[in-house]
């Protein structure tokens, strides 16, 4: 069997130039995204500054997704990707020159996570609405897939490559790991200069106030009952779920706290979680790009989701390192399992004209709402514990989730 026959998105040179591209550049980001976290912790100590962070970096989606993917629609889908991936580039840069001259402060870490979220919300809905211009309808769920798989071998990938810049490198390790970030961007700008998207839509004027845009896409999703109850359950999990995430260098070293501990030893726990999530989560996607031709992605969304929330219950139990690690291995994989189906069940029933004002509210519903999300489970963090924090968050997802499926059954047989 060709390999094109399995992963037809891989036929379009475009879509593969892109795809490498930006498998280099993730591996930079996971890279800070592993190594961030942890060097706010080690200078204020405080948990809740994890939380202000993700608070920071979600801010601008909640403001910009919604006008955003009314503005993606009337741009130049490459060129925006371009535009936004240089700017990621860089605040990159930026924070490893503070880090490596030893000046960085908390509030440096906020502003620039503020000007990533910004550059994200954006990029986001742009490069996922150029997907569709770069391989075609038939091949969309494969693009996707295949997306998600790369997304989350670098999630895997970026946390090892942490531990030589940590380990060997002493106290500037992670200012040369924010370094490496902002060149991994070149490679993606510089592809994508390359690129001519073979199914390009036509850039069309505004004609309408933004805002009557906006309407328009909101009244699809109202009056697309699965559409819509997708974005309701993924608002959830924005809120409660993923914030839950930013608090792993806590876990790490708080709660999986063992005699005789390090700060080397801790640096590499910690990394060693966001690489077993990352396996998890590369498991889900290989899964999904070699089956994207299966149908019934209701069902697998649906098993994604609980198990998810059953390793967000289960996270505020454990206290020993292997069996934390085994529970992160499953949360990766279901994290991904749900947010590969619930990306893919949206986009293939969206109409083109739609699909930016759809998605960015799609995109909204997972990360808009997570400011606020980082702020409370940073808040239960630092007043009650790590612990208590997962548990209460858990239990919240689990009975708005089970309701949903419960009312609505036939979420669970969703076809593409």
């Amino acid at each position: 069997m060709k390999l094109t026959s399995r992963f037809p998105a891989l036929a379009s040179r475009e879509f593969r130039v892109f795809w490498i591209g930006q498998f280099v550049s993730l591996i930079g980001s996971w890279m800070q995204n592993t190594t961030q976290p942890l060097l706010a912790y080690r200078i204020s100590g405080r948990p809740f500054d994890l939380g202000l962070i993700g608070f920071a970096a979600t801010l601008p989606t909640l403001l910009l997704a919604l006008p955003g993917g009314v503005l993606v629609e009337h741009l130049d889908k490459r060129k925006t990707v371009i535009a936004m991936q240089s700017l990621m580039m860089l605040q990159a840069l930026t924070l490893a020159f503070l880090t490596l001259t030893g000046v960085v402060q908390i509030w440096h870490i906020l502003i620039l996570a503020l000007v990533l979220g910004t550059a994200t919300s954006i990029e986001i809905t742009a490069r996922q609405a150029m997907l569709i211009e770069l391989v075609g309808r038939e091949a969309l769920p494969n693009a996707i897939a295949l997306q998600t798989t790369i997304f989350n071998a670098a999630r895997v990938l970026g946390p090892m490559m942490i531990a030589p810049f940590l380990l060997l490198i002493g106290g500037q390790g992670e200012g040369w790991a924010f370094l490496a970030n902002g060149i991994s961007y070149l490679v993606i700008i510089i592809g994508l200069m390359t690129v001519r998207p073979r199914f390009k839509a036509e850039v069309k004027k505004l004609r309408a106030p933004w805002v009557a845009e906006l309407r328009e896409g909101q009244r699809y999703i109202l009056q697309t009952r699965s559409v819509g109850l997708i974005i309701l359950m993924a608002t959830l999990v924005g809120f409660f779920g993923f914030p839950l995430m930013q608090q792993i260098p806590v876990f790490a070293s708080e709660v999986l706290k063992q005699a005789g501990d390090t700060a080397a030893t801790v640096a590499a726990r910690n990394s060693s979680l966001y690489a077993f999530m990352g396996i998890g989560a590369l498991v889900a996607a290989l899964y999904a790009a070699s089956f994207s031709h299966l149908r019934r992605k209701g069902r697998l969304m649906t098993v994604g989701q609980f198990t998810f929330i059953a390793g967000m219950i289960a996270m505020g139990l454990v206290r020993l390192p292997a069996l934390a690690m085994a529970v992160i291995l499953f949360m990766g994989w279901g994290m991904v399992s749900q947010l590969a189906m619930m990306n893919t069940l949206i986009q293939v029933q969206v109409p083109d004209e739609l699909r930016g004002r759809v998605f960015s509210t799609y995109l909204w519903a997972l990360q808009g709402v997570a400011p606020f999300g980082s702020l409370f489970i940073g808040w239960m963090a630092q007043n009650w514990s790590v612990p208590v924090a997962a548990i209460v968050a858990g239990c919240v997802c689990l009975l708005g989730v089970g309701i949903i499926h419960l009312i609505n059954p036939d979420l669970r047989d969703l076809v593409t």
